[in-house]
């Protein structure tokens, strides 16, 4: 699991959108921690500290430590609201970690050593079907990627969620089939027929500006 983040907070007396524009025209950003059958707690925190955070890979898969008035929230991201065109964050979800609690998350995918794919190599095309995989655990067990080793591989060939390793504790939410992660497909070209012009076409056709033998040779005899 990696490092556990801790960010500081405020808490906010009231919820609304009044007081949420008053936040964010202060430079904080309005949250709320839930969960644990606990009433929720809204809070600020600041912007430029949660655009750093918000904005770097895996932020909605890592735990977070939030300080409130010397008391620690152990919690994990689960949603964001961001403005439409600036991509500012509006406003983020925590929920309070549980120990026995399991969630569904989405894991990312890393495709590695695809110089070492003969597939690739000869110019086959690495198709991705899933990006991300949605798996069920607890919170401190969420994986930090689903590596996958394009090392050896063929046009062709694919790659399944039983070639993943999942840690304990961690299941795949679609247990139905043997899902599709990536293909090797093979490359699109165009064949030597299609990129040769027709033959005689180019012969045919005179240049621009120039008449037919024949009608050269009409225009001599009337001289």
């Amino acid at each position: 699991m990696a490092d556990i983040v801790t960010l500081a907070a405020e808490a906010r007396d009231r919820a609304g959108k009044g007081t949420a524009r008053a936040a964010r025209r202060s430079g904080r950003i309005p949250a709320v921690i839930y969960g644990n059958k606990e009433d929720p707690l809204t809070i600020t925190v600041d912007r430029r500290t949660m655009e750093q955070q918000i904005h770097k890979p895996g932020f909605f898969i890592h735990l977070v430590d939030i300080q409130i008035d010397g008391a620690t929230h152990r919690v994990l991201p689960r949603d964001a609201q961001f403005h439409p065109v600036t991509d500012v964050p509006l406003h983020v979800d925590f929920m309070r970690y549980s120990a026995d609690r399991k969630i569904t998350v989405d894991v990312p995918v890393h495709f590695l050593n695809d110089v070492a794919s003969p597939g690739i190599k000869r110019g086959g095309v690495l198709n991705v079907v899933r990006h991300e995989v949605e798996v069920l655990c607890t919170a401190d067990r969420i994986p930090e990627f689903f590596p996958v080793d394009l090392t050896g591989m063929e046009i062709g060939d694919s790659v399944h969620a039983s070639s993943l390793s999942v840690p304990e504790g961690v299941s795949f939410t679609i247990t139905d089939r043997d899902f599709t992660i990536a293909t090797i497909a093979a490359p699109t070209v165009q064949t030597e027929e299609e990129a040769k012009p027709e033959e005689g076409a180019a012969a045919a056709a005179p240049a621009a500006g120039e008449a037919p033998a024949a009608e050269a040779k009409k225009e001599e005899s009337r001289e």
